[in-house]
């Protein structure tokens, strides 16, 4: 698993790629937030194109996500998101909290 993150103007996207479980969540958490923290956006976008497997870690990752930007007003976006991971972000209620963008 890796995350590239791209920082335009008021746009922090974290570009994810591989699989998101319990042994990778972490270290994709703590470069997100570091964007964040530093450039303090008004939009983040996780973008899942290159996601091949993601478990409830996953899920944890976006809530956090969301709760450490909903502090400064920001926003959160998903896109990319295969069928399955977008069904798996739909029944966690996820799309009351972000945007969700499909591929």
């Amino acid at each position: 698993m890796s995350v590239e993150i791209n920082v335009t103007g008021e746009v922090v996207t974290a570009y994810l790629s591989g699989e998101i479980d319990h042994h990778t969540a972490k270290a994709i958490r703590e470069n997100i937030d570091s964007a964040v923290d530093l450039n303090m956006p008004t939009l983040l976008v996780l973008d899942f194109k290159d996601v091949s497997f993601m478990d409830s870690s996953g899920i944890g990752l976006v809530m956090g996500r969301y709760r450490n930007l909903a502090k400064s007003g920001a926003e959160l976006h998903i896109t990319g998101a295969s069928e399955q991971i977008h069904k798996m972000l739909k029944l966690a209620g996820i799309e009351k909290l972000a945007k969700i963008e499909g591929r």
